[in-house]
């Protein structure tokens, strides 16, 4: 009998994540999607990158165009590993724009201050 293996973590997508996956054509996004998917079971810097302490990014090529995705984790409840992802990009650059991974670290400071008011 084949073992399946479980997922490492659930994905989340706040609103801007949400948009930008929606504002891409079916295909990309279908890509997109496989991508965290796969990301999801296995250990692959091509799919799911650690950028900074707190963020990370899934990362899709796809017809040489690089599209981003980025994510923090949230393991505060201790049965469900989660990793929201914030808001995604279509790459022009090597590098990643500071910008980017300010707007991403904002949110992730955001999502927590609603989910723990009291810290």
């Amino acid at each position: 009998m084949e073992q399946v293996q479980a997922s490492k973590f659930k994905v989340v997508f706040l609103e801007d994540a949400s948009d930008f996956l929606n504002s891409l054509d079916e295909k990309i996004r279908d890509k997109i999607i496989y991508n965290i998917t796969k990301a999801r079971y296995s250990n692959d810097k091509e799919l799911f990158k650690k950028l900074t302490d707190e963020i990370w990014e899934f990362r899709t090529l796809f017809n040489k165009t690089h599209y981003r995705l980025f994510a923090f984790w949230d393991k505060l409840d201790k049965t469900d590993t989660i990793v929201i992802s914030t808001h995604g990009l279509i790459k022009k650059t090597n590098k990643t724009p500071q910008g980017e991974l300010d707007k991403a670290e904002f949110l992730r400071k955001k999502y927590f201050e609603l989910k723990d008011p009291k810290k």
